[in-house]
């Protein structure tokens, strides 16, 4: 006969009732993570699907609008007219001086286009009213019409998103969903065209970009920097020649 032991089996051994409860606890926490895990996966591949859809729309309306151009410009060609581009719907301003002896009126118009640091950069959609206040800060400024590229390289490259007054790089497009969704701007290329297109939701896309913080060019500014662009300066309105700049800068 085996010598009887006080060490009880791991059978008789009874288990306490709040353990117990606690183990279906973590076992029904466990389960719930896991449904809502796969909700989740199966909500984000939905979401890949709609961005894919909306960015290939993107990609054959910017190449509509290409195609619609350079067909105006050989009709205008061969009927022996000019072809006269667009008025442009949006600028991108880059501050390009500093804070000294700058009068107040000029001051407050660059306090409100968020300008507050030199190579700052912001988008504006190009109204009266804004023209009106770029042409009053023009010293300290330079301007034009950006393009898709231009627009695209600075939203992946430089682009950050005001959330809950912070700065938070766009590295997800569940950054821009959250601050957006509600006006159905729900990811990067979203975002870009938006902008370029000076869209109905252009205010508060515009709002959510964090002014740009540029570098200086890689060849520095011209000899003369506070004299106008078409003088052989750098402030004042560049027109398409932004887009050389912004490349320098970036």
């Amino acid at each position: 006969m085996a010598p009887s032991t006080t060490v009880p089996s791991a059978s008789a051994i009874e288990v306490p009732e709040t353990l117990l409860k606690k183990r279906k606890q973590n076992e029904k926490a466990r389960e719930e993570r896991l449904v809502a895990a796969s909700a989740a996966r199966k909500a984000s591949k939905a979401k890949r699907k709609v961005i894919f859809k909306r960015a290939e729309s993107y990609v054959k309306e910017y190449l509509n609008k290409e195609k619609e151009e350079i067909r105006l410009k050989r009709t205008a060609r061969t009927a022996g007219d000019f072809y006269v581009p667009a008025q442009p719907k949006v600028y991108f301003v880059v501050r390009i001086r500093g804070i000294n002896e700058i009068a107040p009126k000029p001051r407050k118009i660059l306090q409100l286009l968020r300008l507050l640091q030199i190579n700052n950069g912001i988008f504006v959609k190009a109204t009266r009213a804004t023209q009106q206040m770029l042409r009053l800060v023009e010293p300290y400024i330079t301007y034009g019409e950006p393009n898709l590229k231009s627009v695209r390289e600075l939203i992946y490259k430089r682009g950050y998103g005001k959330v809950d007054k912070q700065r938070i790089p766009l590295t997800n497009n569940a950054v821009i969903e959250t601050a957006l969704g509600k006006f159905d701007i729900l990811c990067v290329e979203d975002l870009v065209h938006e902008i370029i297109t000076a869209g109905p939701n252009f205010k508060q896309a515009s709002n959510f970009l964090w002014p740009f913080k540029l570098s200086n060019p890689t060849g520095g500014w011209r000899t003369r920097k506070f004299k106008h662009y078409v003088q052989g300066g750098d402030f004042g309105d560049r027109e398409v020649n932004i887009n050389k700049l912004i490349r320098q800068m970036n």
